[in-house]
């Protein structure tokens, strides 16, 4: 079987899709259409988030048998298609979520201890100690929204903190011993912290808007680990002004490229300016599940998966 390689990756992953007996080769620079053009000649696709797979890249792909998506979503692939086609898709939540879910606790403790403005201000030969006070999470309740692989990986990380962790998922039955999984009533009632860990889907989209954030009882801390569309970010400054969110981490932005390898800047939005200059925000920049380890699992997993169904 002939696989072709979009976008660079761990190395294992071509050595031991080859080992296996699979030809692989690699396209990092053409266009879409210039891949398009000779994607025939392949029964299989390694791809990150270079460009979206859509309708008529897939029916293009006439031997096409599966798509390896080295990452946690599919938001950039036709699944209606491939599924249509009877293309196999393999995505590796598996791989990254670990890193997710340390990411995610690092921001937290960060923004409840002042850490980010701490470091400037120091580093600016301000010492100032009274204003630098943090808080602790000690007895507190962490609301986790989508408990899938990145929530259950958040929650695990929780243990030992002394904190109540609530879940909510569209899906029932998903809480287990890290996590009690409540309506959303319950969870809006009683979240002190709100963390973000949806796939993108027409549901998700815009879903974090001001009406979601009124609806809250009281003020809370948000994590925004998952997908950026999922925030409607002019809503959270809004929020963030009045006080009903008290700070922000934020991992994804609402104005990344679709491929999540820049940030659109040509205008910078009002908004986005707020979130760069607010000291309780903490940005980052698409990378809690990008680390040594997390991009070797990440491989192998997709290694994993395809070798089992066609090998």
């Amino acid at each position: 079987m002939k696989v072709l390689h979009l976008d660079t990756n761990h190395p294992l992953l071509i050595e031991k899709l080859a080992a296996a007996g699979f030809t692989n080769d690699t396209d990092y620079s053409s266009s879409k259409d210039e891949v398009e053009a000779k994607i025939a000649g392949y029964d299989g696709i390694i791809i990150r988030s270079r460009f979206r797979i859509d309708d008529q890249f897939l029916r293009k792909a006439t031997n096409l048998k599966f798509i390896g998506r080295v990452g946690a979503g599919l938001e950039n692939i036709d699944v209606d298609t491939a599924k249509e086609l009877g293309v196999k898709l393999f995505n590796a939540p598996e791989g990254n979520r670990n890193a997710v879910g340390e990411h995610a606790l690092g921001m937290l403790l960060s923004l409840f201890n002042k850490l980010n403005s701490a470091d400037k201000e120091v580093r600016n030969g301000i010492w100032h100690r009274e204003e630098n006070r943090g808080i602790e999470l000690d007895g507190r309740t962490v609301g986790i929204i989508g408990y899938g692989n990145m929530g259950k990986a958040f929650a695990k990380k929780l243990k030992g903190f002394n904190v109540e962790v609530i879940c909510y998922d569209i899906v029932g039955g998903v809480g287990d011993d890290n996590a009690r999984q409540v309506g959303i009533l319950e969870f809006k009632k009683n979240a002190d912290v709100v963390s973000l860990h949806t796939p993108q889907t027409a549901e998700t989209l815009q879903m974090v808007n001001k009406e979601f954030i009124d609806s809250f009882y009281n003020p809370f801390w948000f994590l925004n680990t998952a997908r950026g569309k999922s925030v409607v970010t002019a809503d959270l400054v809004e929020a963030l002004k009045s006080g009903k969110i008290l700070g922000a981490g934020l991992d994804v932005l609402e104005y990344e490229k679709s491929s999540f390898e820049n940030l659109f800047t040509e205008e910078m939005p009002e908004a986005l300016k707020y979130l760069i200059n607010a000291e309780n925000v903490l940005l980052t920049p698409h990378v809690a599940g990008w680390t040594v380890e997390s991009k070797e699992k990440l491989a192998q997993t997709i290694v994993d998966k395809i070798t089992k169904e066609f090998s």
